[in-house]
Parts: C-alpha cells; sequence; structure tokens
C-alpha cells in the first residue's frame, strides 16, 4: 500500500511540475507571432542555387498543418531562397514549426521556423525513467520522485521568485534548504549516512556561495555575459538584479553534483566502520579520505571536462586567435565560466573531507 501510494504522488508531483513549468513559459514569454505544427508532405521542387554568389540548397516544400483551427490545410513554403547562415534540408515526414507573419501589402507569409523536437525528447525522456527504475529498481523510483520535486520547487517558486524581483541568492538558498533534505531522503533514505551527507551538503554550499560572492566581485561580472541575460534583462526592464543570478547560477548547479559526492564519502565511512567496528576515528578517517582523495582526483577531471564539452562552441572561437591567452581570459564570457567552473570545483573537493569528518564523528559515537 505505501508503494502505489508512493508512486501515485509520484506521478502527481511530476504532473504538476510539468503543469507549473508550461504555466511558467506561457505567462513570462513575450508575446510572439503565431505559429503552427506541421508536416513535410511533398517536396514539390528540389535544387542548387546561387544567391550573393553563395550555393546553397532550394527546396519547395509541401506542408500540412497539423493541430490547430487551421489543421489539415495545406501550405507551400521555399525554403533557402534567401541567404542562410546554416542551410537546411527537409525531408519527407518531418515535422517542423511554421511561423505566420504579414507582409508588407497584409498578405500572411509562412515560413519554416524549427523542426518540432518534442516527440524525440519525450522518447528520451522514458527511456531514462525505464531504465533507471529497471536498473535502481524501488530506490531509482525514489530518486526519480526526488528529481520531480526538485523541479516543482525549482519552476514554482525559485523562477518566478527570481522574476518578480526578489534576491536570487537568497531565493536559491531557501529553494535549496528544501531540495536538499527532501531529495536527499527520497533517494538514499531516512538513515545516518543520508542525515551526513545533507550536513556536508549544506557546509560545502555555504562555503561555494561565500567564494562565489568574494569572486564574482573581485573579477567584476556583471552577470551580462551572455546573450540570454541581455534579452531578460530588456524583457524584465531591469528588475532582475543580474550578478545575483550568476551567483544563484553557481549555487544551484554545483548542488546536483554534491549529492552524490557527500553520499557516497559516507556511505564509505558507515561501511568501513560495520566491516571493522574496532577502527579508532582517526584511522576511520585516514581509510574515508584514502577513497576520497580518488574521488576527488577523478572528479576534478570530469568536471573540467563537462565544463569544456558545455563551452566548445566558444573555445573554438579562441583557436588561432590573434590575441595572446592573457587577454583572451579577460573577456566576461570567458571569466564567467572560468570563475563557475573553479568556484564549484572548490565546493566539491572540499565537501569531502568536510563530510568525512562528520560521518567519522557520528560513525564513531562522538557527539
Amino acid at each position: 500500500m505505501k508503494k502505489i501510494f508512493i508512486t501515485l504522488l509520484f506521478l502527481i508531483v511530476f504532473f504538476c511540475s510539468s503543469t507549473v513549468f508550461a504555466q511558467t513559459e506561457v505567462v513570462n514569454s513575450p508575446p510572439k507571432q503565431e505559429q503552427l505544427e506541421a508536416i513535410v508532405t511533398r517536396i514539390l521542387e528540389e535544387k542548387q542555387v546561387e544567391v550573393m554568389q553563395k550555393k546553397q540548397l532550394y527546396q519547395k516544400l509541401e506542408l500540412t498543418v497539423m493541430s490547430g483551427p487551421q489543421e489539415n490545410k495545406k501550405i507551400i513554403i521555399e525554403n533557402s531562397n534567401m541567404p542562410l547562415a546554416n542551410e537546411q534540408k527537409y525531408h519527407l515526414d518531418d515535422k517542423v514549426i511554421v511561423s505566420m507573419m504579414k507582409g508588407i501589402d497584409g498578405k500572411i507569409i509562412y515560413y519554416i521556423s524549427d523542426y518540432m523536437r518534442r516527440d524525440a525528447l519525450i522518447i528520451l525522456f522514458v527511456i531514462f525513467i525505464l531504465v533507471t527504475i529497471f536498473i535502481a529498481k524501488w530506490r531509482g523510483l525514489m530518486s526519480l520522485l526526488g528529481m520531480a520535486i526538485s523541479f516543482l520547487i525549482i519552476f514554482s517558486f525559485i523562477l518566478p521568485q527570481i522574476v518578480s524581483g526578489a534576491n536570487p541568492v537568497e531565493i536559491a538558498i531557501l529553494g535549496s534548504l528544501v531540495i536538499i533534505p527532501v531529495s536527499f531522503f527520497l533517494s538514499h533514505g531516512f538513515n545516518r549516512k543520508t542525515f551526513v551527507a545533507i550536513v556536508g551538503t549544506l557546509i560545502a554550499l555555504v562555503i561555494t556561495g561565500i567564494l562565489s560572492n568574494i569572486f564574482v566581485d573581485t573579477a567584476h561580472l556583471t552577470g551580462f555575459a551572455s546573450e540570454e541575460a541581455g534579452f531578460l534583462q530588456v524583457i524584465k526592464q531591469g528588475t532582475i538584479n543580474m550578478k545575483g543570478l550568476l551567483l544563484a547560477g553557481i549555487i544551484i548547479g554545483v548542488l546536483g553534483v554534491l549529492d552524490d559526492i557527500t553520499i557516497s564519502q559516507s556511505s564509505i565511512v558507515f561501511q568501513l566502520k560495520e566491516t571493522n567496528s574496532r577502527l579508532t576515528m582517526d584511522e576511520l578517517y585516514k581509510r574515508a579520505m584514502d577513497v576520497g582523495q580518488d574521488h576527488i582526483s577523478s572528479m576534478v577531471n570530469t568536471l573540467i571536462l563537462v565544463y569544456t564539452g558545455a563551452a566548445l562552441p566558444l573555445l573554438l572561437l579562441f583557436i588561432n586567435n590573434p590575441h595572446p591567452f592573457s587577454e583572451i581570459i579577460n573577456y566576461e564570457i570567458i571569466a564567467d565560466e572560468i570563475v563557475r567552473t573553479l568556484v564549484g570545483s572548490i565546493g566539491l573537493v572540499l565537501s569531502v573531507p568536510i563530510t568525512t569528518f562528520v560521518a567519522t564523528m557520528i560513525a564513531s559515537g562522538k557527539k
């Protein structure tokens, strides 16, 4: 009965989080031109054309609207009859987003603005859920429930509060104080190991927040390094503290990785104590830190590769750049990522000895 109840709770929370996300996106999005969902039903013409001394693919397509008041309507669209930076070749049965706008003469113009990716994302998400539940079973289901609650808190509390003009750092910390215990206890159970991991995570998160604040100020980062930040500032007319938003992003970003680090170290300590109850506190700490040091070395390399992979297009812009490296790292868009990476890494590395120490004290019966 308990399992059925928690499963139903998971479904309800996931549905609510999806609904809140959809509502947030609709309410806070700026007005935009009407869009239709359509599918390519015929390729009427396909050839190479020259536009502004550049050869590119030209296609004349017949599309059928898939939903809405214009459902089943046939639309003829010419693709690549203007200069394009990114040439696209469409095939039969491709699902696309079609935008509508009125021309100067009042005639409605249709053009393909993007692919429809929703189906692929849903399939991938279902695979993720099935693999997680199949491999981790009951604990996997609980971790998915924790993930759903985390999303619910982010989209129903953190984001709306930031949009309304609240301090992003304070809101991120308040949200984390709810996310951490709920997600940890659901994923790892209500026990001493999880309690220690929560304590270690909170301490490391405080240190990360302090370091972020110090070095964002020291490096004179404004939070306007990305185009998204500039658009957001224009849309919200300066009501959002962009520097605070940068700090909040660092805090929330490091929170996800801290779960793995702290629960692993806590588990190691209690397993060692259970295996050999005669270990002294110093011996227990030393043996757990031997494992923790291996964890740190692999984690640092992983973090650098993850951040590098995420910023790969940006990094490619600086290959064979005539400007010296010392000048390049001064650009805010680069300094932003360096501060984010290093501050987050410092917090993660410090979480290992902090969690190990707390776990050692509790496992050894110390108050």
